[in-house]
């Protein structure tokens, strides 16, 4: 990271959370909330939950994000600078924020099914394996987000089909906002691939906004599909809130990942951006200047 660099001491932090692990629970319910959507209108939501899933590698660097105390530092980082509302994490990263007092006038999401582990056998048997609704609740977080991937080749889909049914169900019930994040995807030489393609996406999005007895707190976090305007026909399958996640742009060049994201942002049911990787861990390691210009993007 090239500027800003905020240190955070990891001993101090094991010994709060072993000596006063209280101290977690007491730092959400003084944390100082603000609404979902501030008066920009717009989200840009900062993703780290990629760990809990064992997925580490950003690009070509395949334990990138295994070092907590550098991926703390990215985050405060990143949580400091304007036009960014929030962060998108698992229970361990949200609580080292927390204890930190990184959260205060952010939006916090809480990840919620990271069972299914990359590049498993059981890959889309997606159990919720991390934060319940009812957790997210106490602790007086924002909202959720589960991930929902089906191939329909793999039985283990449905499982994950029917358990992001309930837990949006269960979201509408405590009137907290869930993110469903849809992919149809497919195994190529035995590895999970999301498909892009407009069709699939277009699937993806219909599936998931149909999920539950309720939409009403569902919102939607979609890829920009791979051909033009392939995300802007996609999303004329539902009338649901979205936002853009970032992915692993690896490969594409800066400047071309961020006209995609300006693009899709003039579409009419999109809310924001939800992105990690890209902006944590930016080819040229400058962790300010790539958020900067992600919330450029939504003024």
């Amino acid at each position: 990271m090239t500027a800003g660099r905020q240190l955070v001491d990891p001993a101090e932090l094991a010994r709060t959370r072993a000596r006063h692990p209280e101290a977690v629970a007491e730092a959400a319910a003084r944390r100082v909330r603000r609404p979902l959507l501030g008066a920009r209108g717009k989200l840009l939501i900062v993703a780290a939950d990629h760990p809990a899933r064992g997925a580490l590698a950003v690009g070509e660097r395949r334990f990138a994000m295994a070092n907590r105390l550098d991926l703390l530092m990215r985050l405060r980082l990143a949580l400091s600078r304007p036009g960014v509302d929030g962060v998108l994490a698992s229970a361990d990263v949200l609580d080292d924020l927390l204890l930190l007092g990184a959260l205060d006038g952010k939006v916090v999401m809480g990840s919620m099914n990271r069972g299914g582990l990359a590049g498993s056998a059981f890959e889309l048997d997606d159990r919720f394996t991390g934060y319940r609704p009812e957790d997210l609740s106490r602790r007086r977080f924002d909202a959720g987000k589960l991930l929902l991937r089906i191939d329909r080749d793999d039985p283990a889909s449905l499982t994950t089909l029917d358990a992001a049914a309930h837990t949006v169900a269960a979201m509408a019930e405590l009137q907290l906002p869930v993110f469903v994040e849809p992919f149809l995807c497919r195994r190529v030489d035995g590895r999970l691939r999301n498909d892009l393609s407009t069709e699939a996406v277009t699937t993806a999005v219909a599936v998931a906004s149909g999920l539950a007895g309720s939409s009403a707190y569902t919102w939607l976090k979609v890829p920009v599909a791979d051909e033009p305007y392939g995300t802007a026909r996609a999303l004329e399958a539902s009338t649901l809130p979205a936002v853009l996640l970032g992915g692993d742009v690896h490969g594409r060049r800066p400047q071309e990942t961020y006209e995609r994201w300006r693009k899709a942002l003039e579409l009419p049911t999109v809310q924001g951006l939800v992105v990690g990787r890209s902006l944590l861990y930016p080819a040229d390691d400058d962790v300010a200047a790539a958020v900067d210009t992600a919330a450029a993007l939504l003024q």
